[in-house]
């Protein structure tokens, strides 16, 4: 079965897969300890922080291992803004930032502290002006992702870093979707990342703090890891990790252009293949194995039992594969549509095979979907209707306010309005977006007794 959700985990690199087995016989002791065993786990944990702290590009000693990414970016920002609570409590942060990097904020703005957040373009990415007009006097922290984990875009990393020095102000850079894939943008300050992201084992993270940035580490303190990793180091999975970069940063260049060229394919051939697709994120400055697209009046989560059950692991940041109902931060953030989303990240080792067979699958597996919901097979009249019409999808879940919208607009005449009556969080995402894909208006939002009302004038 093709696995296609590396952006959630890659497979374990079989460098890291050696490297463990090795390391559970030769570093399983105390590195703290100074007898025979101990030094021999020293050594295996000191060589793989020089070769996590060359991918990164700083000093051994600016690095840290941490039980995960997650933990990594925590302890960053809490450990920055408490070093520098004598500048402020000002943090900036993009919209489309990874969960952890948005729970910190939360965070922090709920322990008294200020948040902005820079909204990004329908590509997912952050003007670098607006970005260094969100930085002020009395901001503490800055944070901004490599790349994003959803829709692959790259963000301008050196000119923020370029934006945020002028500013006095450090910046934390999530790469967990990038180290070991692309070379990492200098003017960093703070750098967090993930070991199962590369193929490396889960349950290891990296922080990277430079000399020179304030740090206070937030919680008791703990001799290990200069103070900020609490707690026995795994140095067998550690060293796993350091192998498994060294060997994916080896790989990457040629993979790279391999995984690039499939997933260009991806992208020419969706829309061509299956109607009414948005392929969502840059098309140039992305990631070379990532790729993102979302399909009207699809149920995300059912589309992605049909593709599993014909041999396919793929993700979604569609709401309706969500226990909160709520679309992607990431998509919304894009003002993109998000109904029936498919996120598809190629793990090393793909093959054309893999992916021609992909897309022989995928188009009879959105029709079935859209089939069972009664979706509309094409755009076309409908019975006369009132110039000013009211559909009721109150209690119904994407993609069906949608799907009974599309049912009616035809039928409305020229200029006349069709209102959706709606409970449901992506219809304030998805209705404009439907529009902008059907080429009819949209007015807007208004208030209702339940939910909101999304109004949609026919223009054709």
């Amino acid at each position: 079965m093709p696995y296609f959700d590396a952006a959630s985990a890659a497979p374990l690199h079989p460098v890291a897969r050696q490297a463990l087995l090795a390391a559970l016989d030769e570093g399983w002791a105390d590195p703290a300890r100074l007898h025979r065993e101990g030094r021999r786990a020293r050594l295996l944990l000191d060589a793989a922080r020089e070769t996590a702290a060359e991918a990164v590009g700083c000093r051994p000693d600016e690095l840290v291992f941490t039980s995960s990414g997650t933990r990594a970016v925590h302890s960053g920002i809490s450990g920055a803004l408490a070093g520098r609570r004598r500048v402020g409590r000002h943090l900036v942060v993009s919209a489309v930032e990874h969960s952890s990097v948005l729970h910190s904020a939360a965070d922090h703005e709920g322990r008294g502290g200020t948040v902005t957040e820079v909204p990004v373009d329908r590509t997912g990415a952050v003007d670098p002006a607006a970005y260094g007009a969100a930085l002020r006097e009395g901001t503490a922290l800055a944070c901004l992702q490599s790349a994003n984990h959803e829709v692959g875009t790259v963000q301008p990393v050196a000119e923020v870093a370029g934006l945020c020095r002028e500013a006095g102000v450090p910046l934390l850079v999530d790469a967990a979707q990038s180290l070991g894939r692309e070379p990492v943008p200098g003017g960093w300050s703070l750098l967090a990342a993930s070991a199962h992201k590369w193929g490396g084992p889960a349950g290891v993270g990296l922080l990277a703090v430079r000399k020179g940035v304030r740090f206070a580490v937030q919680g008791p303190a703990d001799e290990r890891e200069s103070g900020r990793a609490a707690g026995f180091e795994d140095v067998p999975a550690v060293v796993a990790a350091a192998a498994s970069l060294r060997a994916v940063r080896a790989e990457a260049a040629a993979e790279s252009v391999r995984l690039r060229a499939l997933v260009d394919r991806i992208r020419s051939r969706v829309p061509a293949l299956v109607p009414d697709v948005e392929v969502v994120g840059d098309p140039v400055r992305r990631l070379p194995h990532l790729v993102t697209f979302s399909c009207l009046y699809v149920d995300g989560e059912t589309l992605l039992h049909e593709l599993n059950r014909a041999g396919f692991s793929v993700s979604s940041g569609s709401s309706c594969t969500s226990s909160t109902l709520t679309p992607s931060h990431v998509l919304k953030a894009m003002g993109v549509l998000s109904e029936g989303n498919v996120r598809v990240s190629l793990p090393a080792g793909t093959t054309e095979e893999d992916v021609d067979r992909f897309l022989d699958v995928l188009p009879g597996a959105v029709a079935g979907v859209r089939e069972k919901l009664g979706a509309p097979a094409a755009p076309g009249s409908a019975a006369a209707l009132p110039a000013s019409l009211v559909v009721d999808a109150l209690g119904r879940r994407c993609p069906v306010p949608v799907i009974e919208l599309a049912k009616v607009i035809g039928g409305v005449p020229v200029g006349g309005t069709a209102t959706v009556l709606s409970d449901d969080e992506a219809a304030r995402l998805d209705i404009p977006a439907w529009c902008a894909m059907r080429g009819q208006e949209y007015v807007g939002e208004e208030p209702a007794d339940r939910g909101s009302a999304y109004v949609v004038r026919r223009l054709s």
